[in-house]
């Protein structure tokens, strides 16, 4: 099952009070970045992100789920309603992210 336009917008609203998160459709689902860094994505109208060290800390009790066969697990941030919390997450993932790869030259032929 797909992602609803719905959710992501919700989620993306929720967000906003952070500046530099964008989102990426794929293949139904939508990856989203922080400061050009992934944190997560939303899966079957799930938030999920990234397990780092301070999204555990904040979350303790928070489920790991699969966003898609094959893939890691990833936490289930349930309290999607709460703002503050929200971008007190994201801002304590950001340093523990890899940086984003570069992007590759296309050689002229």
């Amino acid at each position: 099952m797909a992602s609803s336009k719905e959710y992501v917008n919700f989620i993306m609203e929720q967000l906003s009070g952070l500046e530099g998160v964008t989102h990426r459709a794929m293949m139904g689902e939508y990856i989203l970045y922080y400061g050009g860094k992934v944190v997560g994505g939303i899966y079957d109208d799930r938030f999920l992100i990234k397990p780092t060290e301070s999204a555990c800390r904040l979350m303790p009790t928070a489920p790991r789920e699969v966003p898609y066969e094959g893939a890691k697990d990833m936490l289930l941030v349930d309290d999607v309603d709460d703002r503050a919390f929200l971008a007190e997450l994201l801002l304590a993932m950001y340093e523990e992210l890899p940086a984003p790869k570069p992007k590759k030259k296309k050689s002229a032929s």
